[in-house]
């Protein structure tokens, strides 16, 4: 385990930056051009970056990023 101590300017940009990672992620997750394999691997990369963004978020912000598969069902 690894502490951080950070002021709240600096939360605001790290929420800032990991929320247009997720939403570009979000987006190339949609362009069916993109092979399996690699969306596979953007889907990892988007759970260790909603994880991120769960500590350093208000919970009401993150409701909005949690993932939900073709049935309507959250992503666990």
């Amino acid at each position: 385990m690894i502490g951080l101590l950070i002021n709240e300017k600096e939360v605001k940009e790290m929420e800032y930056l990991i929320k247009r990672e997720m939403d570009e992620i979000l987006f190339d997750l949609k362009d069916e051009r993109i092979d399996h394999i690699v969306k596979r691997a953007m889907e990892e990369r988007y759970k260790i970056l909603f994880t991120l963004f769960c500590r350093v978020a208000p919970p009401n912000d993150c409701l909005r990023y949690i993932r939900r598969d073709k049935r309507g069902r959250k992503k666990g």
